[in-house]
């Protein structure tokens, strides 16, 4: 699906367009490094999920699968935590490093064209085993995280970096990287998990100075329902997203389900665009201890009958974040089937 043409019109349209196709509301995909586990991966290492873009590349693709099968629209590459940066911290080139990144997306991209070929192979719209092959618009996005999540201490879910972070150094940090992403071959860059105002700001600047083609979106998380997690205003960070022409969402990600409407009301007075919302099952995360804290989430069939309410108050794009898995996610793309309008 291109992004954009000589004047940019394709671009900006992007998503509007994508939702009247999809019939009005989509499916984002979920959780995905506990699938990376459940796979049997090992993530135990500063590079989470993007570990896999070199240890184990084939689940990678498997995990892409299984949630375009669970029904998702849009699948987000496993680059939150692939980071220049992190990937040369582990003895890679700049060269390597950059490729990694790059191959992210390849990935993502692969998983959609084997499930395209499958659904063509398919006689009906679901298998056997309730595996949805429909053909349908599909965006690859590719994940963009905070610098918190690069320092792997947690501190994407506080937005404290010290006083000697400041604008032109998240600038410079996240500057390569969302070059290379945005050339990669992904239909729209999703910057998630942004913690602060600061990040929210350096994400927008970095889209303009660097003119880059495609279009992105902008998810904040909060843990009060209220502010984004350092306390700053939700408002003025979604007036930030509101405020640039490259932006064409905002929302909320990484965020107990409980949170999710006020939230959406909250963004609903300052943007225009569609609002996207992908919370997480509602578990608590110890960034000490690099762990989540058992039976502190709420279940699929608790989570769901949230979804027709976020979607009544202004939310068009709803899938979910951590711990969330395939399940879940066939469980919401079965929940918005009665909404849409194709």
């Amino acid at each position: 699906m291109g992004t954009s043409d000589a004047n940019g019109k394709a671009s900006s349209s992007l998503i509007k367009d994508f939702l009247h196709k999809c019939g009005g509301v989509a499916v984002i995909d979920g959780g995905f490094a506990t699938e990376l586990e459940r796979h049997g991966a090992d993530l135990n290492d500063p590079l989470w999920s993007a570990k896999c873009l070199f240890t184990d590349p084939h689940l990678v693709r498997a995990v892409h699968l299984d949630y375009l099968e669970a029904g998702a629209d849009i699948i987000l590459s496993s680059s939150y935590q692939a980071t220049i940066q992190g990937f040369k911290a582990k003895g890679y080139s700049t060269e390597e490093s950059e490729s990694l990144l790059k191959r992210s997306v390849e990935i993502a991209c692969e998983a959609r064209d084997v499930y395209y070929n499958r659904c063509c192979e398919s006689s009906s719209d679901h298998s056997t085993d309730g595996k949805v092959l429909k053909q349908r618009p599909i965006l690859v996005a590719a994940s963009v995280g905070s610098y918190g999540a690069y320092l792997a201490d947690g501190s994407e879910y506080s937005g404290e970096y010290g006083d000697a972070i400041d604008l032109n150094f998240l600038k410079d940090f996240h500057r390569r990287r969302v070059q290379l992403l945005a050339d990669s071959g992904a239909d729209i860059i999703a910057f998630e998990t942004v913690p602060n105002k600061l990040e929210a700001q350096a994400f927008v600047e970095l889209l303009k100075e660097e003119d880059i083609k495609t279009p992105a979106w902008l998810s904040f998380n909060s843990k009060d329902g209220i502010n984004v997690v350092s306390g700053d205003s939700l408002s003025e960070c979604a007036t930030i997203g509101e405020s640039c022409e490259k932006v064409l969402a905002v929302g909320i990600n990484c965020t107990p389900p409980r949170f999710i409407l006020d939230l959406i009301l909250s963004i609903k007075q300052v943007t225009t665009k569609p609002i996207l919302i992908y919370p997480n099952s509602g578990e608590s995360y110890d960034g000490i201890r690099k762990e989540w804290v058992s039976n502190t989430g709420i279940r699929d069939e608790d989570f769901v009958p949230y979804v027709n309410k976020w979607c009544e108050a202004g939310a068009s794009l709803v899938g979910g974040c951590c711990r969330t898995t395939p399940n879940t996610i066939r469980a919401i793309h079965k929940a918005l089937s009665g909404r849409r309008t194709v």
